[in-house]
């Protein structure tokens, strides 16, 4: 059903007069114009399309747009602070936690989430949480490396 949506999307007002049973990731990608975040699978099982509302992780492919009316929804785009990088988009640099790249900003994404609610997690924890979402290039250990220095960090800085 076509009805004006109003959510926030990595900290601007948007408005948009578009069905809201589209997929959240079609109206990133297609209307907005935001390619970070990846269309993977489909199903949502991948994780390459992994944003979050209201801090929660979401799998944008089967988020229908009408979920997220009324929130704060986060893509990778909008991690960065003032230009500068997060203290998580540095660490996957420093581990080399990527390959080909497709998953990093369903990974980070998925971290970031992780990192708001639990902000220090074990080895165990952060393997558990990242389990869903998939790396083809097997570089699943150092994501969860570059993870742990992101963490770290955060408690020195706190």
């Amino acid at each position: 059903m076509k009805n004006p949506m109003h959510f926030q999307l990595n900290g601007q007002a948007v408005t948009l007069d578009i069905d809201d049973e589209r997929p959240l990731l079609g109206v990133l990608r297609g209307e907005l114009g935001l390619t970070g975040t990846k269309y993977g699978c489909g199903a949502a099982l991948c994780g390459a399309c992994t944003v979050t509302a209201d801090g929660q992780a979401v799998r944008a492919c089967k988020t229908p747009l009408r979920n997220v009316a009324g929130k704060s929804v986060v893509t990778v785009e909008g991690l960065m602070h003032k230009g500068k990088l997060s203290a998580l988009q540095q660490a996957f640099i420093d581990f080399g936690a990527f390959q080909c790249g497709y998953c990093t900003s369903g990974m980070l994404m998925s971290a970031t989430e992780l990192l708001h609610n639990t902000p220090h997690p074990t080895r165990a924890v952060i393997v558990g949480h990242m389990e869903r979402n998939l790396c083809r290039c097997g570089a699943h250990q150092r994501i969860v490396m570059a993870i742990e220095a992101a963490a770290l960090q955060r408690r020195q800085l706190a």
